[in-house]
């Protein structure tokens, strides 16, 4: 199976998919913080290994013991896995911490700062070419 073909972008999705349900539903680990979605999921074409891309919302602290309370549940994540998803091998899993939506927020605060500042640099332009 190549690592872009269909059956593979299936298996990505559906892996996705029951990862964010045994998240939210299966884990009562404390640890895992409530706002913790599962933002990709990218499975090896041999099905050997998955990476999955978790972001979560809240403090480096809430972060942190997320991603130990995922990786303290990996062999249980996996044997549920295996019971709802029918692969040949179910795959093993490792959890990343996935910064991206908070960069994109952040960002998206600078530009709006920035064309705020042009946009009252403007007005004050203007204002002063009436007088």
């Amino acid at each position: 199976m190549r690592k872009n073909s269909i059956k593979n972008t299936r298996v990505n999705a559906e892996v996705q998919h029951e990862l964010a349900n045994l998240i939210r539903e299966g884990i009562k680990d404390p640890r895992i913080h409530p706002m913790t979605s599962v933002t990709a999921v990218e499975v090896a074409p041999d099905l050997k290994t998955c990476r999955a891309y978790i972001s979560v919302l809240g403090n480096e602290e809430a972060k942190e013991n997320t991603i130990a309370g995922l990786k303290s549940a990996e062999g249980y994540i996996r044997r549920q896995l295996a019971k709802r998803i029918n692969l040949r091998n179910t795959p093993e899993i490792r959890f990343i911490l996935d910064e991206s939506i908070e960069y994109g927020v952040t960002m998206s605060k600078l530009i709006d700062e920035v064309t705020g500042s042009v946009g009252r640099q403007e007005v004050l332009e203007n204002g002063e070419d009436d007088q």
